[in-house]
């Protein structure tokens, strides 16, 4: 069973930048997409973006697109998020995942099989 751990949340200012990782266990890292997602309370868990199983296909919400951009090392079973230009609004745990295929387009979540415990992101004005 595949293990995800995500590191690198933390307080920033807004403006700022955070890069996430997320470790995954197991060796078949490479032939899965992976998904990175947000959480805030009281709301939905809200898909961020996505990358296919080569790193060569990735895909954004809009309201991070062009400040986040996700990234993978399959040498590494690692998945990264880098954010830059950090806003006030983007306040969340962030949770990665693992999809159900090589390629997961539109962050349907019942398209992700296992889940990372998440990290928290705090971006203050």
């Amino acid at each position: 069973q595949v293990q995800l751990v995500e590191s690198g949340g933390g307080l920033v200012q807004a403006g700022g930048s955070l890069r996430l990782a997320c470790a995954a266990s197991g060796r078949t890292f490479s032939d899965y997409a992976m998904g990175w997602f947000r959480q805030t309370p009281g709301k939905e868990r809200e898909f961020v973006a996505d990358i296919n199983w080569n790193g060569g296909v990735t895909y954004y919400a809009g309201s991070v697109k062009g400040r986040f951009t996700i990234t993978r090392d399959n040498a590494k079973n690692t998945v990264y998020l880098q954010m830059n230009s950090l806003k006030p609004e983007d306040t969340a745990v962030y949770y990665c995942a693992r999809g159900r295929s090589r390629w997961n387009p539109g962050g349907v979540q019942s398209t992700y099989d296992a889940w990372g415990q998440g990290t928290q992101v705090t971006v203050s004005s």
